[in-house]
């Protein structure tokens, strides 16, 4: 079929999409698939990266006005493990860190992705957020919550430098990851000896008397410079890093 032109000579220019086009990720996550901004927002402060996620930005396919959504550790730790190697890996851990969701780390253990106030803002009253959790969503030593909200004992995982299997069958990777299985699959996929194998450093998640908010902090031993996975609870918004934006 032929294309009308109305435009008899000269240039035809074509539209300009309304808002800046960006590239869209698909990674399995849960029973489902997770739809993100490729690449990753950064290097930049969590602040930063989380208020450029939520700008207006134009579909690739299609040019419809999209935004993206501040990550769940949970949705971090699905986006980085697909395909690691060729892309988390080389792109984000190795280079600086991945801003992988937000924690509150309190006198007991921690509570990852803390559910948000009235005003939209993590809740950080260690009571209240003790009064949310159910005893029948313990499983295997921690708390799952809807909303990838759960809470992990500080008896459940080992602090410091760990093998692989270690860290993942305890309750942080298990927490931050919302699993109910016996170990964290995708953080399995992350911290392996093929990657590293001097195993994994869990630190920043010294004992506090009052609660802390953090952004916990995966990446390949850059700051410590041991060759090691990091997981740092000890994030503050201070440092560059990159953070995944999820389609709203």
């Amino acid at each position: 079929m032929a294309i009308e032109i109305k435009e008899q000579y000269g240039i035809i220019t074509a539209e300009r999409p309304e808002f800046p086009p960006i590239n869209l990720f698909r990674v399995p996550h849960k029973q489902g698939d997770l739809v993100l901004a490729h690449p990753a927002f950064g290097p930049n402060y969590f602040s930063k990266n989380v208020e450029v996620m939520q700008k207006n930005y134009s579909h690739p396919q299609t040019g419809e006005r999209i935004s993206f959504s501040e990550p769940t550790t949970s949705e971090s730790i699905s986006a980085a493990a697909y395909g690691f190697e060729t892309m988390a890996k080389p792109e984000i851990f190795d280079l600086r860190w991945l801003q992988a969701g937000r924690i509150l780390r309190t006198s007991e253990g921690v509570f990852a992705n803390p559910p948000r106030d009235r005003e939209g803002s993590p809740i950080t009253d260690e009571k209240v957020l003790k009064q949310l959790l159910k005893a029948d969503k313990k499983i295997n030593g921690i708390y799952l919550m809807d909303n990838d909200f759960g809470f992990a004992p500080y008896e459940t995982f080992k602090r410091g430098v760990q093998d692989c299997d270690s860290f993942v069958q305890g309750g942080l990777a298990r927490v931050l990851e919302h699993t109910q299985e016996e170990q964290a699959k995708n953080l399995r996929t992350i911290a392996s000896p093929k990657f590293y194998k001097r195993g994994v450093n869990v630190w920043g998640f010294d004992d506090v008397k009052e609660p802390v908010l953090r952004v916990v902090g995966l990446d390949s031993g850059r700051v410590l410079g041991d060759g090691r996975l990091g997981v740092d609870g000890g994030w503050g918004d201070y440092d560059n890093g990159y953070a995944f934006g999820v389609l709203k």
